[in-house]
Parts: C-alpha cells; sequence; structure tokens
C-alpha cells in the first residue's frame, strides 16, 4: 500500500475532496463484455477483499481474485472506501482478466461529498463504475412501484444523487448511483441486467460468497 495513503479522517476527506472533480458522469465506450463484482468481509480487524468477473452475456464467471489482510484505517461514516480500495486494488491487479465495468457493494455519488466507494475505484482505475447499496447513506425517496424495473429519484435536497430500483417485483429496493464514466439511466439498466432472479446483483452475490470463504478458509 501506499505510504501516502490517508491514516486520519481529516486526511481522508481531503483526498475524496480533491478526486471528486474527475468523476465523469458519461457513458463512455461499448457495452461491457466483462463484469466485475467487488466486495469485502471482515473479522475484527482482518479483512477479504474479493473482485469476481462475470461474462456480461452469460453472467458465468470467467476470473477471481482475492486479497487477505489486516484493516488500516477506523471505521468512520462518509470513509469507508479508505477501509477497502487498498485491499481491493490490489485484488484487481492479481486478475488476469481485466473487467469493462466495476459493480461495488456500496455508495458512487449517493454520498455526502458526492465520492463514495464506486467513484473512488473508478477514478483510481480508470475503469466505468457503478454502487449498488442494499441501503442508502444519505437522501430520501419516495416509495417505488410494485414491479420490476421501478425506479424513484434518490435525492439529497433537490439534487438527484442516485436512483431506488424495483430489481424484483415486491421486494426491497436497491439504491444505485454513479461511480465513474456511467449515467444513472445506464448504472439502472445495467443492474437489471445483473438481476435475473435475485435482488442483489449476480456480481455481488459471487464476490460476497467468495470473500467470506476466503476470510473463513484464510486463502
Amino acid at each position: 500500500m501506499n505510504s501516502t495513503w490517508p491514516t486520519s479522517a481529516a486526511e481522508a476527506i481531503a483526498v475524496q475532496e480533491k478526486l471528486r472533480g474527475l468523476v465523469e458522469v458519461v457513458d463512455v465506450g461499448p457495452a461491457p463484455r466483462h463484469v466485475a463484482g467487488l466486495d469485502v468481509a471482515y473479522d475484527r480487524d482482518r479483512l477479504a477483499a474479493a473482485v469476481v468477473v462475470l461474462d456480461w452475456e452469460t453472467l458465468r464467471e470467467v476470473d477471481r481474485a482475492v486479497m487477505l489482510g489486516e484493516t488500516t484505517f477506523p471505521y468512520v461514516p462518509g470513509l469507508f472506501a479508505f477501509r477497502e480500495v487498498p485491499a481491493l486494488l490490489t485484488a484487481l491487479d492479481r486478475l488476469t482478466t481485466t473487467p469493462d465495468l466495476l459493480v461495488c457493494d456500496g455508495q458512487g455519488l449517493a454520498h455526502p461529498r458526492r465520492f463514495g466507494l464506486a467513484c473512488h475505484l473508478g477514478v483510481l482505475t480508470g475503469i466505468p463504475s457503478i454502487g449498488a447499496a442494499k441501503t442508502p447513506f444519505i437522501g430520501t425517496h419516495q416509495e417505488p412501484a410494485h414491479d420490476r424495473g421501478a425506479t424513484a429519484d434518490l435525492l439529497d435536497a433537490d439534487e438527484v444523487v442516485g436512483a431506488t430500483l424495483r430489481t424484483q417485483s415486491g421486494i426491497k429496493p436497491m439504491y444505485i448511483s454513479v461511480g465513474h464514466r456511467v449515467t444513472l439511466p445506464t448504472a439502472v439498466n445495467h443492474v437489471l441486467h445483473l438481476t435475473p432472479r435475485y435482488r442483489l446483483p449476480e456480481t455481488t452475490r459471487t464476490a460476497d460468497h467468495l470473500s467470506r470463504e476466503a476470510l473463513r478458509d484464510g486463502r
């Protein structure tokens, strides 16, 4: 890990303020061929950061990598990326297949400083990224309609920072936000593609399973 990585909340906030201007809210390139899910599992100070790459069309796994380590940054709301990004970057470097899209189990622009985990990873890697969170961190919203694919704006004051998305009819929505180099409508469509059967994207489901397995087995 880089020796200049922040060790305090003040340093971390300064990094977010510096990098958030680099976020690009624009669709780039062709449709993805390979999409990566990223997740981190914890056991006290131990962590396992997992990245699983799926084929976009079939949603079958084509690559995976894990980084085992220890946390080096305290838990501070709004600064969660500083606990996870170093290990996730190492795991990404261990892949043999470069993903065209990152789907993060966390926030993107739906963040107090508009620079959540998905933004951070997207800016540092240059790879289009999406935040697909199970729960909201900031903002308010109306309840989306019952059917799969229904959405409602996630608002922070009068600003749209994301979307609530019903990935399956009649279940709790997901909270989708832009990370980097993607627009919100595209992010919503991508997450719908990745949720053919369950509430969570297949990318998140497979990365979550791998991170928990690796932490349990120590490999």
